[in-house]
């Protein structure tokens, strides 16, 4: 396959090794990693499904903390390993090639102060409704990790009272909400992106607190049609 060096959007000097016919980095990892609030005192930071590693990669430009990725196709997290060196970020970001369901292999049980994840959001239930391409089909379907399986991942690896930040369809929303609630995890914010005025939403952010407390604020919807610029996208002023 065909491999492309593409600028990470208009982040500063960023860039990400891309598959030019089978595998590109979306738009809901940049709004993820935009989502996502690091605190001075976090200091653990895993991203789930990295795939390429654009959430790492924005993360570590925003902020002075370490981040790991993990990543379970071979060829996708060579992407990443290549882009950690084109933007000479080999000391803020660690990648490692496996399956999710082997993290505690690598890292003990309540150890991370943030998790992130852009997980395949699509249920799998036979070859006749999935991409013909492998790299596709593994992104973007549960075939590998399904979403009950992916939050009692998050739950176990954050300790008490971290966050973990997710982006996937609203139609799963209520799903995610209740199957959250099942592994301790508390939604705190929704925040609804829209990309087209009078149209549903296409992408629901959540912010999770894990054993927090009940109450979610619904943060004001964006559209995003038109946009020039996704950086700071959910800060205030």
């Amino acid at each position: 396959m065909k491999k492309t060096l593409n600028w990470l959007f208009d982040y500063p000097n960023l860039k990400l090794y891309q598959y030019e016919e089978a595998f590109k980095f979306s738009l809901d990892s940049i709004l993820l990693a935009e989502f996502a609030d690091i605190k001075k005192n976090d200091n653990k930071i895993l991203d789930l499904c990295t795939g390429n590693g654009v959430i790492p990669t924005i993360l570590a430009w925003r902020t002075n903390k370490n981040i790991i990725g993990i990543e379970l196709q071979k060829s996708i997290y060579d992407l990443a390993v290549l882009s950690l060196k084109v933007n000479k970020l080999e000391d803020k970001i660690d990648y490692i090639c496996d399956d999710i369901n082997n993290v505690n292999k690598y890292f003990k049980e309540e150890s991370f102060d943030v998790i992130l994840c852009n997980p395949p959001y699509f249920p799998y239930y036979d070859e006749d409704h999935v991409n013909k391409n492998d790299l596709k089909k593994i992104a973007r379907h549960e075939i590998f990790i399904d979403l009950k399986s992916l939050l009692e991942i998050a739950s176990k690896m954050l300790h008490s009272k971290g966050r973990f930040y997710l982006v996937h369809i609203p139609e799963r929303l209520d799903e995610i909400l209740y199957l959250a609630h099942q592994f301790r995890l508390v939604a705190k914010e929704i925040q609804f992106i829209y990309s087209k005025e009078d149209k549903n939403a296409t992408i629901v952010l959540i912010k999770f607190i894990k054993d927090g407390r009940f109450g979610v604020k619904i943060r004001p919807s964006i559209n995003i049609e038109g946009l020039k610029t996704y950086q700071n996208i959910f800060r205030k002023d």
